[in-house]
């Protein structure tokens, strides 16, 4: 069984399995592409007009510039809410999504349609969200801080989080969870339904190419590199609608200033400021890190899912 599909009958232990493998999926992404999401979090906040954040050219440059002006530490600032926001916000996700797919699909023999596909990938996006704002929260906030910061800067995640309770309270740790739930709501739902759609559109065109036997399982038409495909098509398809989410929620969790003054009070200010100081493009600045990072990001994700899956299944059956 793959993502695609979610039978009516299946006990608990897949929803597991689907949270073990989404786990793994997510904690190999980050792992291989951190040093992008520095750089893509660094230009999205970068509007100009703020004094404590180097300028960069580009993605290569910005590169060699953090690497040469804070070493390997700073291309893996905020490695560590990372990697667990990144493996939870994957496990959860594809737990979530897997059960509103069974739910939706109970006492269904047909397969889901988009809209159901669509929904349940909606759901996940919004319980996720809620679940991992504060993560995301101090992940921002570490890797924006640079030599020229003006803060004490935190010494990682505990800190950070110990330092934004003291100083702004709980309510701190959501800052940005309006953008957030639009981003995860319509990121998920749109790379989902596109995934569900183009696999089911290459398992149906295998099939005829093959001529496979009927009732041979998708798993064994589908290899590595179509589940590649698959995962770096939906993921720019989502990313370029959905990318100006990202950008509110980048400035809106930036650390306030040594007054404790935010530089940006709520979505609406940053959507008001953003067009009047930079126009459309500002809400499209770091896309391309954030494409390079994120496309064969999405390509790991679901080649380490699928696989995770499949060998998790094959335990299962042996057991």
């Amino acid at each position: 069984m793959s993502v695609a599909q979610s039978q009516p009958g299946s006990d608990s232990r897949w929803q597991w399995e689907n949270a073990t493998a989404g786990a793994v999926a997510g904690f190999a992404t980050v792992a291989a592409t951190h040093p992008l999401d520095v750089v893509r979090t660094r230009f999205q906040v970068n509007d100009g007009r703020i004094s404590n954040l180097p300028t960069y050219k580009n993605t290569a440059q910005a590169v060699l510039a953090i690497a040469r002006s804070e070493g390997l530490k700073g291309l893996y600032s905020g490695f560590l809410p990372s990697v667990l926001g990144s493996t939870v916000s994957w496990g959860l996700y594809f737990f979530f999504y897997g059960r509103a797919k069974q739910r939706y699909s109970k006492n269904r023999d047909e397969k889901l349609s988009p809209g159901l596909h669509l929904a349940s990938a909606a759901e996940a996006g919004a319980l996720v969200s809620l679940c991992t704002n504060p993560i995301w929260l101090v992940k921002t906030r570490l890797q924006l801080q640079t030599p020229l910061h003006q803060n004490q800067p935190y010494s990682g995640l505990y800190d950070a989080l110990k330092t934004i309770l003291r100083e702004e309270g709980w309510r701190a740790l959501y800052k940005g969870i309006v953008p957030a739930l639009f981003l995860q709501v319509s990121h998920g739902a749109i790379q989902f339904t596109a995934y569900e759609e183009l696999r089911k559109a290459i398992v149906e065109y295998k099939s005829k190419e093959n001529q496979r036997k009927s009732g041979r399982s998708d798993n064994d038409l589908l290899n590595s590199i179509d589940y590649a495909v698959l995962g770096g098509s939906s993921k720019v398809a989502a990313i370029i609608f959905t990318y100006p989410f990202q950008v509110v929620r980048a400035r809106l969790q930036q650390r306030p200033s040594t007054g404790g003054v935010p530089k940006y009070m709520d979505s609406w200010h940053v959507v008001k400021e953003t067009v009047r100081f930079e126009g459309f493009r500002g809400f499209y600045k770091g896309i391309t890190p954030s494409l390079l990072k994120n496309v064969p990001a999405a390509s790991i994700t679901f080649i380490v899912y699928e696989n995770v899956l499949k060998l998790l299944k094959l335990t299962r059956r042996n057991d």
